[in-house]
């Protein structure tokens, strides 16, 4: 399968549990943090997330400024800004999980199939986009209330549904 979707474990969709994971505990900082700190350990307890991959995560996600850490009693991390004004995208990419959908890389000259690009090429390029477009239009917000699909919505117009035409036709005259 030159071009296509990767499921976790199989070839091509590349989507992991970086990205995964980090949606996961930034979603569980907007729903706990109350405006204050959460300790990570209490977010990995929840999410059944290893502490050390929370970490490292973590100082990704603060160099991007999507949290903030304090220090002390009560310290933990918190959110860099409210939930409604952080997107997955964003999170995705501060973990540098790209949603690449083909073997391809970017423009290159260097297609799925060694030098030429495989027959169903710019159809995976144009689903990549679309997930790209759907995470760039979910907030944290929308995710914590579970309505992403109501972002999607507001964000990217719907295909005309298509139903199958009827079966029943009529036979010509004879």
């Amino acid at each position: 399968m030159p071009c296509g979707l990767r499921v976790e474990g199989g070839e091509p969709m590349e989507l992991n549990t970086r990205g995964r994971y980090a949606v996961m505990a930034m979603a569980d900082l907007a729903k706990h943090g109350g405006g204050g700190s959460v300790p990570l350990s209490a977010v990995a307890q929840r999410q059944q997330i290893s502490l050390d991959y929370l970490e490292q995560l973590f100082l990704k996600l603060r160099r991007a400024g999507l949290v903030e850490s304090l220090r002390g009693r009560h310290g933990g991390y918190k959110l860099g800004r409210p939930a409604d004004e952080i997107f997955v995208a964003e999170i995705m990419s501060a973990v540098e999980e790209g949603t690449r959908m083909t073997r391809c890389f970017g423009e290159q000259a260097v297609g799925c199939l060694g030098e030429s690009r495989c027959l169903t090429h710019n159809l995976w390029n144009a689903l990549g986009d679309q997930i790209e477009s759907f995470l760039a239009s979910v907030s944290l917000k929308d995710v914590v209330e579970g309505s992403p699909r109501l972002a999607v919505e507001r964000a990217v117009p719907r295909a005309p549904s298509v139903t199958p035409l009827d079966t029943a036709v009529e036979s010509p005259a004879q």
